[in-house]
């Protein structure tokens, strides 16, 4: 959703590298340069004019005039605006003291309240709790079957007395659904409610009723981010009439502009608190205003990565195979390298886990091209070889690979390719996993080096200067050596132990490069 704004700034940001110092005129450029490219985002115009009217003024400041990179302290400063605009410090859910906790969903037809509903359970159900659906949507055709089929995807109780199609009363059935909740001992009570193609009085009126009959805790607004600025005027009609606590941002992962999402908090004064950006039940998390702001910008959100591996990979399996890599190369198998496979397509797509990485932007295009369906091809390829194939490769001859193509449906080459991967792989696992860093990095600690590589060839010492063949000026010349290392011992700059900087005097060399005193 952001790629044509991040494409906008990195640009910017390119032509500062390489300044020792920034005019006004460059400042001017640059303010003009976010001010055109937030615009193009469908920012809101309220929203541009604050925030290019913070840069500037931080821009113009002592803080980049004195800085060592003018360029890189104006894209912190540009970070810091967004964070803000996006709402500041991430905004947890709060929770009653006495169970259950009553979150109800609001927000116009088509918005995704009710597979959102879901997602939200299931996201609820990982962090412990116990969720319950409620099905107060009685007006949409098929609104609570929808909702009856969402809580069973996501593995959560749905409550759902009334048939819906324009029969039942939605204020009895959220106000009865607490009470099923603190029977049933459900700690938390989501209420999907009805909504309009518009703001209408009579949804107006309805919401207001569901949220005096069960005083929730939080009032989420879902807001198609898609719809751009008309999402803002959506939320601040729904504000001053009924009222919410925090916004939900779906349909993330759409090709719109994005603007609602970097005008929604600013505008309405209501934290972003959950984006959902794909279909799946788990493509919904917290959002995060710092990580949002380093995606826009190019820097990747590498702490949602490691929060994803941490959800899908125990510690204990970490450590077994850490264990396994470190007895040496032979120990990782096919079928330790179909595990781990799995293991990372269980975090998701493959092109949204490379998303997440700093500098992936320069070839979001590849990483978007990515066929999703090579996993499901190189697990094939595996399954079809024997135990003994996956154990030790070096037996797949050629008569293997063809029978190991034909039963998994793909060419001898992809085999072959994928048998020769796998040895480099495992090499570089293993010289990893001892300690010895990445391969073809020598130089560096624990950047390679390893065992295995050719030590390179040691330069011969460089001569010393040549001491005299007369005994006498040698002694001079030793005495010499020992009194400058005696006035040297005192400092780490060869200054006079106790003494002044001012005593002490440069090579000519130097006094003739220095201004005068």
């Amino acid at each position: 959703m952001f790629d044509t704004l991040s494409d906008r700034l990195a640009a910017t940001f390119k032509n500062l590298r390489g300044k020792g110092r920034l005019s006004e005129a460059d400042i001017d450029a640059t303010a003009r340069e976010i001010r055109i490219a937030l615009l193009e985002a469908d920012v809101a115009l309220p929203v541009v004019r604050a925030f290019i009217k913070q840069v500037k003024e931080r821009a113009a400041g002592a803080e980049v005039s004195k800085a060592l990179n003018p360029a890189q302290q104006v894209i912190k400063i540009v970070n810091e605006e967004l964070v803000g605009i996006l709402g500041g410090e991430t905004r947890q859910l709060r929770f009653a003291k006495q169970p259950p906790t009553v979150i109800m969903l609001a927000g116009l037809q088509g918005a995704g309240k009710t597979t959102l509903a879901g997602k939200l359970g299931h996201w609820l159900k990982a962090k412990g709790h116990s969720p319950l659906l409620v099905a107060c949507d009685l007006q949409r055709p098929n609104a609570v079957n929808q909702l009856t089929v969402v809580a069973e995807r996501a593995g959560v109780g749905v409550y759902a007395p009334e048939p819906g199609n324009g029969v039942g009363d939605p204020v009895k059935v959220a106000r009865d659904s607490v009470e099923y909740a603190r029977t049933k001992q459900y700690d938390v009570v989501v209420v999907d409610t009805a909504g309009r193609l518009g703001i209408d009085q009579e949804m107006m009126r309805q919401a207001a009723d569901i949220r005096d009959a069960v005083s929730p805790d939080e009032v989420l607004f879902v807001v198609d981010a898609m719809i751009g600025q008309d999402a803002v005027n959506t939320a601040e009609a729904f504000r001053d009439g009924v009222g919410f606590d925090g916004v939900v941002l779906s349909k993330l992962d759409g090709d719109a502009r994005g603007g609602a999402a970097l005008s929604i908090a600013q505008i309405t004064g209501r934290q972003v608190m959950f984006a959902s950006n794909g279909e799946k039940v788990d493509d919904f998390d917290a959002f995060h205003p710092d990580r949002m702001a380093s995606r826009i910008l190019g820097m990747g959100d590498v702490l949602s990565l490691i929060e994803k591996a941490e959800q899908t990979f125990s510690q204990q399996e970490a450590e077994a195979m850490a264990a396994k890599l470190a007895k040496g190369p032979k120990e990782f198998t096919l079928d330790d390298f179909l595990a781990q496979m799995e293991q990372v397509r269980k975090m998701g797509s493959l092109s949204k886990l490379l998303g997440m990485m700093p500098g992936m932007g320069q070839i979001k295009d590849q990483i978007n091209n990515l066929d999703e369906r090579d996993v499901d091809r190189t697990a094939a390829i595996i399954k079809s070889m024997t135990p003994a194939e996956r154990h030790e490769p070096t037996i797949i001859n050629g008569s293997r690979r063809a029978r190991i193509a034909k039963g998994s449906g793909v060419e001898v080459s992809a085999v072959k390719n994928l048998v020769e991967r796998f040895f480099e792989a495992r090499k570089m696992m293993s010289k990893m996993a001892q300690g010895g860093g990445m391969p073809g990095m020598p130089g560096m600690p624990g950047m390679g080096g390893g065992p295995g590589r050719k030590k390179p060839k040691q330069q011969k010492a460089a001569k010393g200067k040549r001491k005299s063949g007369n005994p006498m000026k040698r002694k001079q010349e030793e005495q010499a050596a020992a009194d400058r290392r005696a006035a040297g011992a005192g400092s780490a700059f060869g200054l006079p132990a106790g003494g002044e900087a001012e005593s002490f005097e440069l090579p000519k060399e130097f006094r003739d490069i220095l201004p005068p005193k």
